[in-house]
């Protein structure tokens, strides 16, 4: 009779494998249940023992402020971002920012809200610094890509690029009373390239008109 199998045990994973593996387990709950998710919740997402959490970060508050970090974080869409093609027009490189910002917005939409309705202060000001500094490092790649063309605009391109995040992310995030009008790209580059007012059927929109 041969004797049983040893069942192999599973690798333990690093502290660092652990941190990220209940960062990724907490971001989901915290758009569901907000900043009053619990220790044992997170634990039963990441099929660990609640104690787990503490052998890697002091407190839920440690934890929750990572998260909430990390949900925010731009690098993958500064690297879309980065792909753009540069010989673009300025219309045409707006419109492919805009996309990318949509897809980056909707993925933490629901953070966002939760964040706003709680109150951002609870994260503490630490996580305040972090999220303010996410933004910035996501507005720089906008106005960067944009500064070829800066010949062409009545604004600099670092104003460009906070109207193309804030008109991009009010409908979408519920900030401001917005209607469908402003749920796509072209719509959001538009109103910042051409403005409000109605222009004569004789002009044709280009990439390459004045501003």
């Amino acid at each position: 009779m041969e004797a049983p199998t040893k069942r192999q045990r599973v690798p333990a994973l690093s502290p660092e494998e652990r941190r990220a593996a209940l960062i990724e387990a907490t971001i989901p709950l915290l758009k569901e249940h907000g900043l009053n998710v619990s220790t044992r919740q997170i634990a039963d997402a990441a099929g660990v023992a609640e104690g787990t959490i503490f052998g890697v970060f002091p407190d839920k508050a440690s934890l929750i402020k990572a998260a909430v970090v990390a949900a925010f974080d731009p690098t993958a869409t500064i690297r879309k971002l980065r792909s753009i093609d540069p010989d673009l027009g300025l219309r045409e490189k707006m419109i492919a920012e805009a996309e990318i910002l949509r897809d980056h917005l909707a993925s933490y939409g629901a953070l966002a809200h939760v964040m706003r309705t709680h109150g951002l202060a609870e994260a503490g000001t630490d996580v305040r610094v972090d999220l303010m500094a996410s933004r910035f490092l996501l507005l720089h790649e906008l106005a960067a890509l944009i500064e070829p063309d800066s010949a062409q605009l009545r604004r600099n391109p670092a104003t460009a690029a906070r109207l193309l995040l804030a008109l991009t992310a009010a409908p979408r995030h519920g900030m401001g009373d917005f209607d469908d009008s402003l749920d796509n790209a072209e719509a959001v580059v538009s109103v910042i390239l051409d403005g409000l007012l109605k222009r004569p059927s004789s002009i044709i929109d280009t990439g390459d008109s004045p501003c």
